[in-house]
């Protein structure tokens, strides 16, 4: 029998392109099938065909049963007014006609985002926040409202089909960006080109990605919108030209990049991809940053043989059509030392420390308020951090990032493993004794260290002598308004209490 694809491709190849008329690429003319469906949701979908009118697939004649057929043997497909079809069009569909676009997304993390489905995230969705009350024919026993209004609706979800083509209520509407699809293909092509208009404008404004980029774990749109980058996005968006089909920065727009200017968007020397993952060269998701190539490694994509400083190259050429070799060399001197400050200050030792307190803690995961704690510190302010100096904003790098780092981490953290090992070192289970004993040594081997060691009073004396003439510098400025003395009882951090005067 011959295949919904193939009917498709029959029926646009059939028929000649008239290229005298300017006719896009497509059928001559708007299939019979699909004027049917055309005729009756004119009338019961009006939003939905002006939306579709409005779009590039009504120029090329591509219009609903092109989308939405099926084979009569497809898991999803149903009889509808004399035709097959499915609700579900999916980037298998999608690839009928944008296969390039659809090869790049597949082979992106951008499809892989419902494998979080089961993570430690979804723990939290499903087990902390909620309970297994929502429940339907294809889920008799029950998931998390707060799984499927939440976590899936930007991860997407593994569709689960009822008799006839229906789909059950907990897992559509969705359209997350890796929805487990019932062909097989993974992800949603209109998480970003909404249906029915499939704009590449909107795909290109900054407010698409925020619809799952925001919030206090990744808040790319807060952190885009306070940069100077977004700046001159929202001063300058009548000169975006963002329909323009080519929108070759530097030549169609030069006032500002937006989120797909610098992730996906054409410049003079690369074309669109959409993998987004091929001009990022740090991965700031996991608890300590790793680079790309070892993250894409773990799902099994092409990108693991793809190393970070090819797709550093890629994402400087981006730049340089609106900053000099100098200026984005630098940014990137100063990301790299950044990264590096978390992943040796806090991330590793943090990470290390958890692990060390696990035989001491209750096994149930989220039910230690250090499970909490660490948790916040890497996953919500540490990726702040990350992502805030990696797009410049500058209060986000530090006072949404790195201080409620250090906050967390010396007033939260550091006194809960204390507590632990208090509680244990003299424990008469000889393991809780050993486990206590372990976490003491590296917790103290931390905090000596130069980086913490402040914390202890153990600043050395030329450090503390240094912070104590910036302070007095810092008091000359302001004789206007002299600052309050500081007490003798609490010293400046970096102060050595034991130091001579």
């Amino acid at each position: 029998m011959t295949t919904g694809i193939h009917r498709i491709a029959a029926l646009i190849s059939a028929l000649p392109v008239a290229a005298a008329s300017g006719q896009a690429f497509g059928p001559r003319e708007v299939s019979e099938q699909s004027k049917q469906c055309i005729a009756c949701h004119k009338q019961h979908s009006p939003a939905l065909y002006q939306q579709w009118g409005a779009s590039k697939h009504f120029r090329a004649n591509v219009a609903c049963f092109e989308c939405h057929s099926a084979n009569a043997g497809d898991p999803d497909a149903y009889e509808h007014n004399g035709q097959t079809i499915a609700v579900l069009v999916t980037p298998k569909d999608c690839a009928r006609c944008h296969s390039k676009e659809v090869e790049e997304f597949t082979a992106s993390r951008h499809s892989k985002a419902g494998r979080i489905l089961g993570s430690l995230d979804n723990t939290l969705a499903e087990v902390v926040e909620g309970n297994h009350g929502f429940k339907t024919t294809g889920m008799p026993g029950g998931v998390s409202a707060s799984v499927v209004s939440g976590c899936w609706q930007c991860h997407g979800a593994e569709v689960k089909l009822l008799p006839g083509g229906k789909i059950d209520p907990t897992t559509w509407p969705n359209s997350g960006i890796g929805r487990i699809n019932p062909d097989g293909s993974e992800g949603s092509c209109n998480a970003c080109h909404t249906s029915h208009a499939f704009s590449a404008a909107q795909a290109r404004y900054p407010d698409t990605c925020g619809k799952c980029h925001l919030g206090p774990d990744h808040p790319q749109k807060e952190i885009y919108e306070s940069s100077k980058h977004g700046a001159s996005f929202f001063a300058n968006i009548d000169r975006m030209n963002l329909e323009n089909p080519k929108w070759v920065v530097g030549e169609d727009y030069f006032s500002a990049p937006t989120c797909a200017t610098c992730h996906m968007s054409a410049t003079r020397k690369q074309s669109v991809t959409h993998d987004v993952g091929l001009r990022i060269s740090w991965n700031n998701r996991p608890e300590v940053s790793i680079r790309p190539e070892a993250a894409d490694a773990k799902l099994g994509l092409p990108g693991a043989q793809i190393p970070w400083q090819t797709r550093r190259k890629n994402m400087t050429e981006v730049c340089i059509n609106c900053h000099d070799t100098q200026w984005v060399g630098n940014f990137y001197t100063q990301y790299d030392a950044f990264i590096e400050l978390y992943n040796t200050k806090f991330g590793g030792p943090g990470k290390d420390l958890y692990a060390l307190a696990q035989p001491l803690m209750n096994p149930v995961q989220f039910s230690n308020e250090l499970d909490f704690t660490w948790y916040e510190l890497w996953h919500h302010e540490g990726r702040r951090a990350r992502h805030g100096t990696s797009m410049m904003a500058p209060d986000y790098s530090h006072w949404h990032g790195m201080y409620e780092v250090a906050k967390r981490f010396y007033t939260e953290m550091v006194p809960s493993l204390q507590h632990l090992i208090e509680q244990n070192v003299g424990s008469g289970d000889p393991a809780r004794a050993a486990a206590a004993e372990a976490l003491r040594s590296r917790l103290d081997e931390v905090l000596n260290s130069d980086d913490h060691k402040w914390f202890l009073g153990k600043t050395d004396p030329a450090e503390a002598e240094k912070r104590q003439a910036a302070l007095e510098e810092f008091r000359a400025r302001y004789e206007a308004s002299p600052a309050a003395p500081v007490s003798k009882d609490r010293p400046e951090p970096g102060a050595n209490p034991g130091a001579k005067e």
